[in-house]
């Protein structure tokens, strides 16, 4: 199912039991963060606070708090859906048509595809008030406090749209904004994200100024999409319109050149300066630690267009996992096929919430040759955004990487510390306390496969202690008898 708004899921939410309106008087002062990640860590429904002190517009939290919502605001009920739905997306490319008929196929799904790409629109609920001038103003917005060493209030769950100065291919990403101001906030374009890349294009080139448009509550679909560790030169809103199986809208902004889902809540236009820095931070991370004040952008805001009944959605961070987790999970799922097209020895990935994304990342693989696992390590450090990947622990292609369990006795049991664990440097997360220097650090690769030949070992390895098949279904066939 396609959702055209926020508002359209919100009501799925509460026909399902899944989303509590909270009526009584809540602060964006710690408050509203504080019961949210109360209810994130018990798996509780998503919530909308109606009565946020000082404010008229309603504040939605934990919308993608569980993996059976995430999987809702996606249009499937399970996010195993989306590996299906990308292996058969990729199977066009992998495996050609050859019959008449699978072309024919093929043809009408490449027609389909083309049919969800994004729709440019004159009538946009998203700019039924226009504000500008002294009457665009950030503080009428409850940007959330979150935990108590915050730098100050933010923007936690905004679509960030700007263009390659270049190319001119759009970007559509995901990152916080402090507010600073009635007229300004800062951009927490992260080194290794493609805003940042605009961003330092837009300083080589003596630009005067970039674009920006901060998109905050859309379809959930969209909203998702921004945390896509997609290559640079394909669309965000393209891949949002493929799993929705309907085009996002689009409308032009009213100040500046960009364009911008037409069924968003609120849109803030505006640019950032090249060369201009400011101390943005701290702020209580998804690391579950506080991100240090650093410099970054300064937006400026030209605008603000907004529903007239328009609701302000949010995320609230911290030790996960939190709702990035869930979000973050459903990314992993729909990532897989494409990772096998370059990898497919790799049977199954994890990156679980204690991770935090980019701390820990699991794959099992079938060994076929010598040195097999290394090559898969080093091939994953060399993919995108994996390149920030701080520990990347192989596993053989039987173990369950979703069991951190059965991870944690292979690990203990197979490694043989001298000479299953390796070492790199190169690049790590901007959020990475632990490096020596900030955005450089080591990495690290477990090798917790068991050992054969192919290793070079000379010992047997044991088998594992498993029960017979025959005892095993004697035993389920008699438990009844048993009286247990």
């Amino acid at each position: 199912m396609a959702y055209k708004n926020i508002r359209e899921f919100i009501s799925f939410l509460e026909a399902n039991n899944s989303l509590r309106r909270v009526e009584a008087p809540v602060s964006q002062h710690l408050e509203i963060a504080e019961i949210t990640d109360r209810v994130i860590k018990s798996g509780g429904p998503a919530l909308l606070f109606e009565n946020v002190v000082g404010f008229t517009t309603p504040v939605l939290t934990n919308l993608f708090g569980t993996h059976q919502r995430t999987a809702w605001a996606l249009g499937v009920d399970e996010t195993s859906e989306l590996t299906d739905k990308v292996r058969d997306i990729l199977g066009l490319v992998k495996n050609p048509p050859s019959s008449m008929w699978d072309k024919l196929k093929t043809l009408k799904d490449i027609v389909g595809m083309a049919r969800t790409q994004p729709k440019l629109t004159k009538n946009a609920p998203c700019q039924e008030v226009v504000l500008t001038g002294s009457d665009a103003n950030l503080e009428i917005l409850p940007h959330l406090k979150c935990w108590p060493m915050d730098g100050g209030k933010y923007i936690t769950l905004p679509l960030v749209i700007s263009r390659d100065p270049n190319s001119n291919r759009r970007n559509v990403g995901t990152y916080r904004m402090q507010i600073y101001d009635e007229k300004t906030a800062g951009m927490h374009w992260q080194t290794h994200k493609v805003g940042a890349s605009h961003y330092r294009t837009s300083e080589e080139k003596g630009l005067s100024r970039l674009e920006v448009a901060i998109v905050l509550g859309c379809d959930p679909t969209t909203m998702w999409t921004g945390a896509l560790p997609i290559p640079p030169d394909m669309d965000e809103l393209a891949v949002a319109g493929i799993i929705r199986d309907a085009p996002v809208e689009m409308v032009k902004c009213h100040t500046i050149n960009l364009e911008v889902p037409a069924h968003s809540e609120f849109v803030l236009e505006g640019y950032v300066i090249p060369g201009e820095l400011k101390t943005e931070g701290p702020f209580g991370d998804h690391t579950g630690y506080y991100s240090m004040e650093d410099n970054y952008p300064v937006f400026h805001l030209n605008a603000i267009t907004h529903r007239k009944d328009a609701i302000y959605p949010a995320t609230v961070v911290g030790r996960p996992p939190s709702e990035d987790f869930y979000m973050g999970k459903a990314v992993e799922r729909l990532m897989l096929p494409a990772l096998q097209m370059a990898l497919p020895e790799v049977k199954d990935m994890n990156m679980p919430a204690e991770g935090a994304f980019h701390n820990l990342v699991i794959v099992s693989v079938k060994k076929e040759y010598p040195g097999h696992t290394r090559k898969v390590m080093n091939a994953l450090w060399g993919l995108g955004l994996m390149m920030l990947a701080k520990t990347i622990i192989v596993v053989d292609h039987y173990v369950d990487v979703q069991n951190l369990s059965e991870v944690a006795w292979r690990v203990a049991s197979n490694i043989d510390p001298e000479n299953d664990i390796m070492f790199i440097e190169g690049p790590v997360d901007d959020l990475d306390h632990s490096s020596a220097q900030p955005k450089f650090g080591s990495k690290m690769g477990i090798d917790a496969t068991a050992k054969t030949k192919l290793d070079g070992r000379n010992r047997d390895w044991p088998p594992d202690v498993v029960m017979s098949e025959e005892i095993i279904n004697l035993v389920s066939n008699r438990w009844k008898e048993y009286g247990l």
